[in-house]
């Protein structure tokens, strides 16, 4: 990357992978990449090469979410550099065979692009998870798909927080792009929602191969929701759930969450409200792969970022 008179220049993305698969029971991705493997025609463009590639096998043959630990969580820099031994953690094995295959991790031999596709319980509808906001080359990319999809929606998740990003498989990359598409129960494949993954795929390669092609895009803005803070669910002194998502939130991610609002009820019938300082934006509304991570949702705030202009160097 570089910069020319207040153009970002990046190299020709050549080397795009997409990753299904990585939690083994989400299946529009375990669907959509296995049907890429037997024939990749769809996803191939002029001027790159596009890699369909299942994360975690053993969970996707089990329709689990993993095996012994979260694949999606796997990538920190101790597990990729662990001493390889049968003991270690079947995810944390596969990360460092990942990690060989489209990285190493952070180095210029990495695969440009890796897309990871992703469903989630919650009523989020298509949503791209972007990691960097001075990532101008992903925000010129989810731009475009916005605009290609639109009057449909795509939102874009920020998760940037120190304390709350996490190390996920398509981190690998120089650019990670994820992609969660919802709501579709954990083991069950929905048609509206493969098709709507699949479109965003469609574009999403449609822009590098233009990219590639020496097309500029110039500086945009792009709205994003800013990961803030993670909420659990209320419990007692023993860690049980006492309340569950209040029915005025349930299904409502994206919408403003204003102190006062009801957020959890107890078993009970007695709201319990959010009293934070302003209006924020929940969204993993009750995921189901969730209460495991003791959160209810997380919240974000809106903003706006400028991506800069960019085009090939």
């Amino acid at each position: 990357m570089s910069s020319l008179n207040g153009s970002v220049c990046f190299d020709e993305a050549r080397r795009v992978a997409i990753f299904g698969g990585t939690h083994g029971n989400e299946m529009s991705g375990v669907t959509l990449v296995n049907l890429w493997v037997k024939n990749g025609a769809e996803i191939q463009r002029k001027g790159l090469e596009a890699k369909p590639f299942i994360t975690n096998p053993r969970a996707v043959k089990k329709c689990t979410r993993y095996v012994d630990t979260d694949l999606n969580r796997a990538f920190s820099p101790e597990n990729l550099s662990a001493p390889w031994g049968d003991d270690l953690p079947y995810e944390v094995q596969r990360a460092q065979e990942i990690n060989r295959l489209f990285g190493p991790k952070g180095s210029p031999e990495a695969y440009d692009v890796i897309f990871d596709l992703h469903n989630t319980t919650s009523n989020m509808g298509c949503t791209l998870i972007l990691e960097n906001s001075k990532d101008h080359f992903n925000l010129q990319m989810m731009n475009y798909i916005k605009k290609a999809i639109a009057p449909a929606s795509c939102l874009v998740l920020l998760n940037e927080h120190p304390l709350l990003k996490y190390s996920t498989s398509r981190s690998v990359a120089k650019h990670p792009v994820g992609l969660e598409v919802g709501p579709q129960p954990q083991g069950v494949l929905r048609s509206n929602i493969f098709e709507s993954m699949r479109i965003i795929l469609k574009h999403a390669l449609d822009f590098i191969e233009l990219f590639n092609e020496g097309v500029e895009f110039p500086a945009c803005t792009v709205e994003v929701f800013r990961v803030l803070e993670r909420v659990d669910y209320p419990r007692d002194t023993n860690g049980n759930i006492i309340a569950m998502v209040h029915p005025n939130l349930q299904d409502c991610d994206w919408e403003p969450l204003n102190p006062g609002d009801p957020m959890f009820q107890t078993f009970e019938g007695k709201p319990i409200y959010y009293q934070g300082p302003g209006t924020v934006y929940p969204t993993f509304i009750n995921e189901a792969a969730y209460y495991e991570k003791q959160q209810a949702f997380v919240t974000t705030r809106r903003e706006a970022l400028v991506a800069s202009t960019i085009r090939k160097a």
